[in-house]
């Protein structure tokens, strides 16, 4: 991989490190971040830029694991385009003579409406007046409604936002990812220079050092709530990539002897030098509007996707020329979402292609099965568009691409690959590819750190799991957790489910069975060194047997 990995990287490290950072507000998050980073993120990530052609039992036994991060994909890919799609109306409000959520004159607008920039009464004391920011995101955007049991209207507009999104992302992959490489370039430098840009400007808003001060000095009490945990571990999986193919595709991209162990340490620090600036250009408006609003920083804006949309235009209005700058922002966040989409249906078309590369590689058939898989994920995609389409976001986000799935995901990949592939013979795969085996601390974390630590992740989740809540306020019906349950456990079952499979399949006794189907596929350079090492020494042996009988 590792050359494209810095797509998703500093994608996610500017969107998803947004999100989740108001989710906690805590500089506890970053220090679990850091020490996450150090023990458990490298050392999977090395993994899986290790994998593409290397990878090493991708028609195991455990081939299961490989169905069910595609799985984990596709509805990622459902569910966070929609990004895209609000980014894109965001964008097409930029172009007036006003910005749309800077001004309270709009149809949507309540009396209770106020400019931030020019309202300086103590918000404390009036409860029911919003900024004008959040009323453009809440009534215009989202027209939320008030559950998910209330579905109401499809937005039309977002509707076209969403389909613009696809159709483009559908292009970006249809030639595959060596057309769009230089591309980016271009994708992966200019969010740096915004990001720059808005962490200036905020350091010069009044009430900055506040915010700023609340970013960096931890509460430690807050290491109590598992929400925090598990916040600061789905940035560290999802920001990473780590457990969903992505790696191991773009990795298959990359030549035989690339240097994956050195791209690993080297993005590990780009992505969070990436997510730390952010935090920074992030908090420093949240301490500006604290102090205009007279309220808690706790209290000044919403958790989940939101807040990028709130706080980030406000920070955008607050700049000359704010028409100009609102576009750059938007279209640096609708690149970087495009080439995390791509990267997605990149691995997906990637995994279909190498399981039936005679029928998919005639004709345009791979164009086609593409153009069928984004039209499915449109048309699922039309109920995140829906006035209820936070509330069904906030489920695929909470229980299909985070939480308990990525970590049963990084416990089976890091037990396969330590204890049933073997971390020593994982290293000497990595030597024959660089030149010379990880640091023995990597191979320890593949055995021991990475799974104890993510183990003990999960059970701390369970043991303290308390119900899923929209805005720390709205409660979904217990359907709505039935439903998020099922899409969790709906890619997890692929695991056992293709186990019993192959070994139903399978020759011979059980244990027979298990040994064939957990052997390695033989056609690895590595491999293929070990196995003609093996005949050598089984020749010579023949050869000494013959020699005896004569």
């Amino acid at each position: 991989m590792c050359g494209g990995f810095h797509i998703c990287a500093t994608r996610t490290a500017v969107e998803r490190s947004s999100f989740l950072t108001s989710c906690s507000l805590e500089a506890a998050v970053f220090l679990y971040l850091f020490w996450r980073q150090l023990w458990a993120s490298t050392p999977v990530k090395g993994e899986s830029c290790a994998g593409g052609r290397s990878a090493p039992c991708s028609k195991s036994l455990f081939s299961g694991i490989g169905y069910a991060s595609q799985l984990i994909i596709f509805y990622g890919c459902i569910s966070y385009i929609v990004i895209l799609a609000w980014a894109f109306l965001y964008l097409f409000s930029s172009f007036t003579g006003d910005l749309p959520w800077a001004t309270c004159d709009n149809t949507w607008n309540t009396d209770s409406c106020v400019v931030l920039s020019n309202y300086t009464a103590n918000w404390t004391s009036s409860m029911n007046i919003s900024s004008s920011v959040v009323e453009f995101w809440r009534r215009r955007v989202l027209n939320i409604s008030s559950g998910i049991e209330t579905l109401g209207n499809i937005q039309w507009e977002l509707s076209l936002c969403l389909l613009l999104a696809w159709i483009i992302c559908y292009f970006c992959v249809w030639k595959g990812v060596r057309s769009t490489g230089k591309a980016t370039y271009f994708t992966a430098t200019f969010p740096f220079a915004m990001l720059v840009v808005l962490f200036v400007r905020g350091m010069t808003l009044p009430g900055a050092l506040h915010g700023i001060k609340y970013y960096l000095y931890p509460n430690p009490t807050r290491l109590a709530d598992p929400q925090v945990w598990m916040d600061a571990g789905t940035q560290i999986f999802y920001s990473y990539a780590l457990c969903l193919g992505c790696l191991t595709t773009l990795g298959s991209y990359n030549k035989y002897n690339n240097n994956c162990y050195r791209d690993s340490f080297f993005l590990c620090l780009l992505n969070s030098g990436t997510s730390f600036l952010g935090g920074f250009a992030i908090f420093s408006v949240l301490g500006y509007m604290s102090q205009k609003q007279g309220m808690d920083i706790t209290s000044v804006a919403e958790s989940g996707p939101g807040l990028v949309f709130i706080v980030y235009p406000q920070a955008v209005s607050l700049l000359p020329w704010p028409q100009v700058w609102s576009v750059c922002f938007f279209t640096m966040i609708i690149l970087l979402g495009i080439d995390g989409q791509f990267a997605g249906l990149e691995s997906i078309m990637t995994s279909i292609t190498d399981i039936y590369p005679s029928h998919i590689q005639k004709g345009y058939r791979r164009e086609f099965i593409l153009m069928v898989i984004c039209v499915f994920c449109y048309l699922f995609g039309l109920l995140l568009v829906s006035q209820a389409g936070s509330y069904i976001l906030q489920i695929f986000d909470h229980y299909v691409c985070s939480g308990p799935t990525l970590l049963l995901m990084a416990i089976f990949q890091s037990v396969v690959i330590g204890w049933i592939y073997g971390a020593e013979r994982f290293s000497d795969n990595i030597k024959d590819m660089i030149g010379y085996k990880p640091l023995s601390l990597i191979k320890y974390c593949w055995l021991y750190v990475t799974p104890v630590i993510c183990g003990g992740t999960l059970v701390f989740l369970l043991l303290k799991y308390t119900p899923l809540k929209f805005n720390n306020s709205y409660v979904y019906p217990w359907w709505a957790y039935w439903i998020g349950w099922f899409l969790a456990l709906s890619s997890l079952f692929l695991i056992p489910v293709t186990m019993i499979y192959k070994l139903a399949k399978g020759k011979g006794t059980i244990w027979q069975r298990i040994k064939t189907t957990s052997q390695c596929a033989d056609d690895l350079p590595m491999m293929a060194k070990e196995m003609e090492s093996l005949r050598v020494t089984l020749h010579a042996h023949d050869d000494g047997k013959n020699s005896n009988i004569r």
